[in-house]
């Protein structure tokens, strides 16, 4: 058997283990057993795709091999593989937190994960427009239930608003996209990727057809001027459930860009602009959202969208830098958004608000937490060493080399906007809880402030662990750039990837 024949698997397993464990009473240690492993293997086998991909294999594998057309065609090169490889380490890393947390109580959790897992693994391997759309939504299902176990007993107005907005956008969002597919397979006669490769530059129909599946992406992936729902959703359902999504819904619809547009669009260069355009505006749009907020995770999910233009930006260079470029921002922040609203989630749990004038006093009680967050925020910002400084760098020097001079200034003035709103986090988490307060009863006795409680070491380490990586990211940087500089080259010749598919 071969390793290509594995990868079918990592569809399977995750979704046949919710279905084991759907039935499991709340709390039961066997369903977490099963979660928790499977959720590590499932990041060994990503990281084993890795080093297998590593130096430019494409491994593919018709399910059930049947012929083109007819089979999902399940495909892994090396940017599949890194993908799977951080969305494996968020899933486990957000899971344990949501474990040790509100919504990792309740019965349905474990099967929901599992389901999850199973969706995205798909949406990452598959090459078909059809079973992309399949594989996103067996993703989203899982994840309206996640979002109604996050309120359980805990609803708020905002919650349930948050919650009808995300399920509403997204069916909107899924309704377009398979209205795309249906117009590719009504003008090419297909919706097989690699029997697409190229048809965008040879039939202005296909790529009409096309740009409207790009269209629905870049609404899921919350890209200006359909950026709002992600800025009202994200903030309003439990922390653990946002740093689980942070690091895969959005993540999934920009990989299926640069895939989409690489192989059927080849490049084409004609309409590079209008990303150019947009993605400009989504940086400078997300940070400026970010300025008006004031609690912790709405200022973080403004940061996103502004984050997100970056990571995009990488397409529309669509240069050998540029692609690389916008992989390694990708997976750099992946991880580091995640350990931000790991952090900022562990403070909510215990204070029970994430607004900036309820957080006070924390750093003198968890110290670690607060290093923890801090080092994410400067690796966000594009501080030197970690992993964001790397990610910035190179491709503000794509832009230029690129010739998108303004391109490249505005992302430097976004970053230090950003870290303006860092700082503004920061500081609410270092000052004391009496700092500036005016003693109660105009001049009187002071009345002494509630203790405020311990976050802990135990809900520290998830996102202690990620800002660890950034860390070793940023130090080791030349590892992971090398591995998205080969990722970029498949994008920039398919072949290897087309022939693979079609064998």
């Amino acid at each position: 058997m071969t390793t290509a024949a594995l990868l079918p698997l990592l569809v399977g397993l995750p979704l046949g283990a919710a279905g084991l464990t759907a039935p499991a009473r709340a709390g039961a240690p066997w369903a977490r057993a099963v979660l928790l492993g499977l959720l590590g293997a499932n990041l060994a086998a990503g990281i084993a795709l890795v080093v297998a991909t590593s130096g430019g294999a494409v491994l593919a594998e018709p399910v059930g091999a049947w012929p083109g057309g007819i089979a999902i065609p399940f495909v892994a090169d090396a940017l599949s593989s890194l993908m799977l490889a951080v969305t494996g380490l968020l899933a486990l890393v957000c899971t344990a937190f949501g474990l040790m947390t509100g919504p990792g109580a309740a019965r349905l959790f474990p099967p929901l994960v599992l389901a999850l897992l199973g969706g995205v693994n798909g949406a990452l391997l598959t090459a078909d427009l059809f079973n992309l759309f399949v594989f996103i939504e067996v993703m989203l299902l899982p994840s309206y239930g996640l979002l109604v176990l996050a309120h359980r007993r805990q609803g708020t107005m905002r919650s349930v608003s948050g919650t009808r907005l995300y399920v509403a956008f997204n069916l909107f969002v899924s309704t377009v996209f398979l209205a795309g597919v249906a117009l590719v397979y009504g003008s090419a006669g297909t919706v097989n990727l690699a029997e697409l490769a190229g048809a965008a530059q040879e039939s202005g129909t296909v790529a009409a057809a096309v740009g409207v599946c790009l269209a629905a992406l870049s609404m899921k992936a919350a890209v200006v001027p359909v950026h709002g729902w992600l800025a009202r959703a994200y903030p309003s359902t439990s922390p653990a459930v946002t740093a689980l999504f942070s690091g895969l819904h959005t993540k999934v619809a920009i990989y299926a860009i640069y895939r989409i547009y690489a192989v059927v669009f080849d490049g084409e260069t004609r309409w590079l602009w209008i990303g150019v355009l947009l993605f400009s505006a989504t940086m400078l749009v997300g940070v400026l959202g970010a300025v008006g907020e004031n609690t912790m995770r709405s200022i973080l999910a403004f940061h996103m969208v502004s984050q997100i233009g970056y990571i995009l930006l990488g397409v529309a260079l669509f240069t050998p830098l540029g692609l690389a470029a916008g992989i390694f921002y990708l997976l750099h922040h992946m991880i580091v958004k995640a350990s931000l609203f790991l952090s900022t989630g562990a403070v909510e749990e215990r204070h029970g608000t994430g607004a900036l004038d309820g957080i006070r006093g924390v750093a003198r009680r968890d110290p670690l937490l607060v290093a923890a967050f801090g080092v994410a925020a400067l690796s966000l910002a594009g501080i030197p060493p970690f992993s964001g400084f790397v990610a910035k760098l190179t491709l503000i020097l794509a832009a230029l080399d690129a010739g998108q001079v303004a391109a490249a200034v505005l992302a430097i003035v976004v970053s230090l906007l950003t870290l303006l709103s860092m700082i503004k986090i920061w500081n609410s988490l270092v000052r004391r809880p009496d700092e500036d307060g005016e003693p109660a009863g105009g001049g009187g006795t002071a009345v002494a402030a509630p203790p405020v409680p311990r976050v802990g070491l135990r809900l520290t380490l998830p996102a202690l662990t990620l800002a660890a990586v950034t860390l070793g990211l940023g130090l080791g940087a030349e590892l992971l750039y090398g591995l998205s500089a080969t990722a970029a080259a498949g994008l920039l010749d398919t072949s290897g990837y087309v022939e693979a598919v079609l064998r």
